[in-house]
């Protein structure tokens, strides 16, 4: 199958995983999800829908229980909009790299600050004067 096709139906479960998830479902336990892509199989069988979720690890345990247990709600949503002949079995995927981006940000800042109070500060530039004022009271 064309790989932009593949796409195509990827973003659309996106989109519909998405929006349901956020509008439709009334379950408690899911709650701060963010969708952030979907991954289709060649043949469309089967859709993968990584998920962020913020939060303890705990809530995140208990939050993909209730995606997993609304799985199918969700895949009756995407029978809706898809127009093929086999609606993909959606599969929700816990995705740790926002959690790790976060993490990896902190660690950077932290080494960051570490060394900049390490080193003598550096001079102050003056910037009041532009280029030109300056140029003119040299003169």
């Amino acid at each position: 199958m064309k790989p932009h096709r593949l796409e195509r139906v990827a973003e659309v479960v996106r989109e519909v995983a998405s929006s349901t998830i956020l509008f439709e479902l009334r379950d408690p336990r899911i709650k701060n999800v963010t969708v952030t892509r979907a991954e289709v199989s060649g043949d469309l069988q089967h859709a993968k829908v990584y998920v962020s979720v913020m939060g303890s690890a705990q809530e995140q345990k208990l939050c993909m229980h209730g995606l997993q247990h609304a799985a199918g709600f969700v895949q009756s949503k995407l029978a809706g909009r898809l127009q093929t002949r086999f609606t993909p079995v959606v599969q929700f995927v816990l995705d740790q790299g926002v959690k790790k981006s976060i993490e990896m940000t902190r660690l950077i800042n932290e080494a960051l600050g570490r060394t900049a109070s390490a080193e003598e500060p550096a001079p102050e530039a003056d910037d009041s004067e532009t280029p030109a004022e300056k140029e003119a009271a040299d003169q």
